[in-house]
């Protein structure tokens, strides 16, 4: 296979950063990152840029947040009271704590706030409502 299509096992090395050039992921020192084109493995925006390359091909995508990890919505944003965070629970802002959702699943959340008398915990994806810029290469089709 010369070029990439839908359905294709591809493997790319990637460097993704924010508008402001901060890396949050990166393939490098590592195995390129393999999936099929398509199949809901990785954010939209990036998927779509990849069926017509081919091997050695290198790209920069800009993807908004829509086709990336989504809006970031208000509504997962909780203030609760400190006296509900058990107590051997270190809190401090950025990290990330585990509640359980309606029906028993972890849902990972991330401390934003503190103050003497609530904690703010945010349970958007990190990335969310974020620009997300890709600079790729495919090293490998099928």
């Amino acid at each position: 296979m010369t070029e990439v299509t839908q359905g294709a096992k591809v493997r790319i090395h990637y460097t993704g950063t924010l508008e402001d050039g901060s890396v949050f992921d990166s393939s490098e020192g590592r195995d390129p990152l393999e999936f099929e084109v398509g199949s809901g493995m990785i954010i939209p925006g990036l998927d779509k840029a990849l069926p017509g390359m081919t091997v050695g091909e290198k790209k920069n995508v800009t993807i908004a947040p829509e086709e990336a990890y989504g809006p970031s919505h208000a509504e997962a944003i909780l203030e609760v009271p400190r006296s509900d965070i058990p107590a051997e629970i270190p809190l401090e802002v950025g990290i990330q704590l585990q509640m359980s959702g309606p029906q028993g699943q972890p849902v990972p959340v991330t401390v934003t706030n503190l103050t003497d008398d609530t904690v703010t915990l945010d349970a958007n994806h990190a990335l969310a409502g974020k620009t997300l810029i890709f600079d790729f290469e495919v090293v490998g089709i099928g």
